[in-house]
């Protein structure tokens, strides 16, 4: 009989990863190497590629590819990857999907359909579409601020039943529909996999039921959410609320950037911070997208020395 590979399990600490840039804009793919090693060395346990923090929107299909790649073979079979195929509609959606499926994705995550205008039933036949044209676990991605329309917890639920899709990353920020949907996935008998992607209530998901989370955060330091998350499988919450709340002061890096729009302000803090810390060779934003001015960078390096995290430790 041939052998069935197990789906991939994404719970606990799974990082969405930063693409470092080149000064021309192009890749950096030695700092990428070193990042993936790092996240992995601090105990996460999976990897999300190609999502808002890895600055997807911004890059070709062809850069999409490269990074993916880079972060498969830097990983090494250490950890799972799911990887964002985010594109306009199904058919472009599974072009992509199938690149990154080739390149080393063992799970794919999209979001509902982008600027058509779909009803709910569209935008289920959207998942079933993509789930039925690709070989691996495909994830649903809520994130209605870039989405402009939020997934239901009925959709979701309906969905994962039926065994279109596996599990749901919720950036939607709307934590009584994301507890909301932690409870009819348990009244279903679990189908999904929950992973918020609200970072500086970690300690509260966990405690509601969360299978995991999604910190953009943990690319400037992942061993704190690390911690947390271990204190908070073993029900030790005082240790889980102190760790979320060191964590929460890291995260004011992204209050310091003023004037820029949300790319630059939350991509561009974690960059400024995993420069300061030498984690990357450059804090280059993807063209367009403005960079910070020296004020804010000053400000992001103070937080860091405050909380001891310069210079960066070894793993």
């Amino acid at each position: 009989m041939p052998t069935v590979t197990p789906a991939p399990v994404f719970s606990g600490v799974v990082p969405p990863v930063a693409t470092p840039l080149l000064l021309d804009g192009t890749v950096d793919h030695a700092s990428l190497e070193r990042l993936v090693d790092r996240l992995i060395a601090e105990g996460v346990s999976g990897l999300f590629a190609l999502g808002s923090t890895g600055e997807t929107a911004y890059l070709t299909d062809d850069q999409r590819v490269e990074v993916l790649g880079t972060i498969s073979r830097a990983a090494a079979g250490r950890v799972p990857i799911i990887a964002g195929a985010i594109e306009l509609t199904a058919p472009r959606i599974i072009e992509v999907a199938r690149r990154l499926v080739a390149a080393g994705a063992q799970a794919v995550v999209t979001t509902a359909p982008l600027y058509t205008l779909n009803s709910a039933a569209e935008v289920a036949d959207h998942f079933r579409a993509i789930a039925a044209a690709i070989e691996v676990p495909l994830w649903a991605y809520d994130v209605p601020v870039r989405v402009h329309s939020k997934l239901g917890v009925d959709l979701l639920i309906g969905l994962g039943r039926e065994g279109v899709i596996q599990g749901v990353k919720d950036s939607s920020g709307d934590d009584v529909s994301f507890r909301r949907l932690v409870a009819a996935n348990a009244a279903a008998g679990h189908p999904l996999q929950l992973l918020t992607g609200h970072e500086v209530v970690v300690d509260a998901m966990a405690l509601a039921g969360a299978d995991g989370v999604v910190p953009g955060l943990a690319n400037v330091e992942a061993a704190g959410y690390v911690r947390l998350w271990d204190a908070a499988t073993l029900g030790d919450w005082e240790t889980a609320r102190s760790e979320q709340e060191r964590v929460n002061r890291l995260f004011d890096i992204v209050f310091q950037p003023q004037g820029l729009s949300g790319d630059a302000t939350g991509v561009g803090a974690f960059k400024a911070a995993m420069h300061a810390r030498g984690l990357i060779d450059h804090p280059r934003m993807a063209d367009t997208v403005q960079s910070l001015d020296p004020v804010a960078v000053e400000r992001i390096v103070g937080i860091l020395d405050e909380l001891g995290l310069l210079p960066v430790a070894s793993a």
